[in-house]
């Protein structure tokens, strides 16, 4: 274990590697019940769990590469020194986003024909 890495530092990215592999599972299968099928609304699926799914991965992504990156934190993309907080809030902020974006495509694939 990372001296940087705390317990809930350990269990975060335990369950965003779990979200990661269910997501990809039912991103996997509702695109081959698409090609299966050629329901076009399954692909709004598909597509609709994917973003939820790479949002997901790319909070984390964020949150672990910044947080712990080599550069410290001075990171010149936020203006300058940052704290965790920082770092965590930007993460949540691109995770909502993305999130609310897959829920739209996946509702729209819901009431398509």
């Amino acid at each position: 274990m990372s001296p940087h890495a705390t317990p809930g530092t350990v269990v975060l990215v335990a369950l965003k590697t779990i979200t990661l592999i269910l997501g990809g599972m039912i991103t996997y299968f509702s695109y081959k019940a698409y090609r299966r099928s050629g329901a076009r609304p399954l692909w709004y699926l598909a597509v609709g769990f994917g973003i939820v799914t790479a949002g997901t991965f790319l909070a984390g992504a964020i949150d672990q590469a910044i947080r712990f990156s080599l550069f410290g934190v001075n990171v010149p993309f936020f203006g300058g020194n940052v704290d965790n907080q920082t770092v965590a809030d930007f993460a949540l902020a691109i995770e909502s986003a993305l999130t609310a974006a897959g829920f739209a495509v996946i509702v729209y694939s819901l009431y398509s024909e």
